[in-house]
């Protein structure tokens, strides 16, 4: 049996208030050539029984721990062309998964494709102390996993996401494909989809470790180039 176009790797953790919002946006979507792979990190609610209620999702038990652990996990079950990241509190606009394909289709040198994002606050809550209200406003352009449609090939070439981080390791791996020049097509429209709650590890950490991770990360990437320049 054939591999569909596009693998869909979720992580999950006692997810169960926002999981059905996220898979039900899988379901409508108009591209549906496509599997799910729910990673469950010993959920202790309801996440596992509802993610198996969808006929395309495959749930399973993650084997290591943490988030970045999860993706890793689904990317190696995966065997599509293409991989995709949902978050299990987010939701995907209607045609994400067909206009990405479609950008890849007109410009098939593109590695991955990014688009759009709109924030939003569940129930009209105060937003977290991390968050930046301004964001609220609008649109964004993201490169983020969420917003992304990304190559397979990018992956075995260029590795998966490193579990060093505490919080930055998909901004320290995109930051990465653009250092690197992997080529990225946009989508101008609005793909994902975020929602802002209170228990959003992005939003709860505290913010100097955001700050030490990424002086880290630049760090290392200034030492890059000086190793490449030298030896040219």
């Amino acid at each position: 049996m054939d591999e569909p176009a596009v693998s869909i790797v979720m992580a999950v953790r006692n997810g169960e208030r926002f999981l059905p919002r996220a898979l039900d946006s899988i379901a409508a979507q108009s591209f549906t050539d496509y599997e799910v792979i729910v990673i469950d990190g010993n959920s202790t609610d309801d996440s596992v029984n509802i993610a198996r209620r969808y006929s395309r999702v495959r749930c399973i038990q993650q084997t290591g721990s943490g988030f970045m652990s999860a993706w890793n996990q689904g990317i190696k079950l995966s065997a599509s062309p293409f991989i995709a990241f949902l978050d299990s509190d987010d939701f995907w606009s209607p045609d994400k998964l067909r206009a990405q394909i479609l950008y890849f289709s007109e410009h098939p040198q593109t590695d991955y494709v990014i688009g759009r994002v709109r924030f939003f606050l569940q129930d009209s809550i105060k937003p977290p102390p991390g968050f930046r209200p301004m964001l609220l406003e609008g649109s964004h352009l993201a490169y983020t996993p969420g917003t992304s449609l990304i190559r397979r090939e990018v992956f075995s070439n260029f590795g998966l996401f490193e579990d060093r981080w505490t919080i930055a390791s998909d901004l320290v791996w995109f930051a990465k494909l653009k250092e690197f020049g992997i080529k990225v097509g946009v989508v101008d429209d609005v793909l994902l989809h975020k929602c802002v709650h209170g228990g959003n590890l992005s939003y709860t950490t505290p913010k100097e470790t955001y700050q030490r991770e990424l002086t880290r990360f630049l760090k290392e990437s200034l030492d890059r180039r000086k190793t490449t320049e030298t030896l040219s």
